[in-house]
């Protein structure tokens, strides 16, 4: 089991349909295992199978009892045509009770399912949210800048949204930069200065040096390790499925 999840993470981005087969070899022998129900529904998520990667989400939340997928989930029901019931998703948990992140997060997919119901007015009002600070640049902030600009978009304020897409850029090249992922010799970022202690890049134009010197090669890490008690045999139950830019999920629009 743990390593047809190791190799799910590994091909998730290249290629999300073996990830999605790595997944479900796990889910035979692990079926009731909360890591294996969350990697099979984000899987399912990637291959564009939404009504799997729901009735998965919310095994999930039963045997965790953790909210942190809501954003996806929320996302999902849009995928299988029901943004309605998506915003009844997004509305039926306590946001102070998530994690920054996720609530980013939330607020993109809601805001997409805003769009869907062709209410763009109410699609911006679920992105006015205190993380959508234009001069700091967070992990959320390229995909929620993006949400906003196309939001902006639909609403014809071209010039705004061309800003919050400009703003998406810089905040993502300031983030790969401050994690060491730049262009050798230098970067010149046009609006970037210092990290603080909330891990912010805060705004400010300048130019960043990159060491001449090859990185030392860093070994991929091991994955985290699988408590092999879940490796024993269990009969899945069948689940039944109920019939709003650092800017992401699903984050807006898909």
């Amino acid at each position: 089991m743990a390593r047809h999840l190791a190799m799910a993470a590994r091909l998730i981005d290249d290629d999300p349909a073996l990830a999605h087969q790595h997944a479900l070899a796990a889910s035979r022998s692990a079926g009731r295992v909360g890591v294996v129900r969350e990697t099979v529904a984000i899987t399912a998520y990637a291959v564009g199978d939404f009504a799997l990667a729901l009735r998965e989400l919310r095994t999930h939340r039963r045997i965790t009892g953790s909210d942190e997928q809501l954003p996806l989930i929320v996302d999902s029901e849009r995928g299988v045509g029901r943004p309605d019931r998506a915003l009844e998703e997004g509305r039926a948990v306590d946001r102070s009770t998530l994690s920054v992140p996720v609530r980013v997060q939330l607020a993109i997919a809601m805001s997409g399912a805003r769009l869907d119901l062709g209410q763009p007015d109410r699609a911006l009002q679920e992105l006015e949210i205190p993380e959508a600070d234009p001069d700091r640049a967070f992990e959320w902030s390229p995909a929620l800048f993006s949400a906003r600009a196309a939001v902006l978009e639909e609403l014809g304020r071209e010039a705004e949204s061309a800003e919050w897409e400009r703003r998406a850029d810089i905040a993502a090249e300031a983030l790969d930069a401050a994690a060491g992922i730049a262009d050798r010799e230098v970067i010149v970022v046009e609006e970037i200065d210092l990290i603080d202690d909330d891990g912010a890049v805060d705004v400010a134009s300048g130019v960043i040096p990159v060491e001449d010197e090859a990185p030392d090669p860093v070994e991929d890490e091991a994955p985290d390790p699988v408590d092999d008690r879940a490796d024993e045999p269990v009969d899945a139950e069948p689940d039944v499925v109920d019939a709003e830019s650092s800017e992401g999920g699903n984050e807006g629009e898909r």
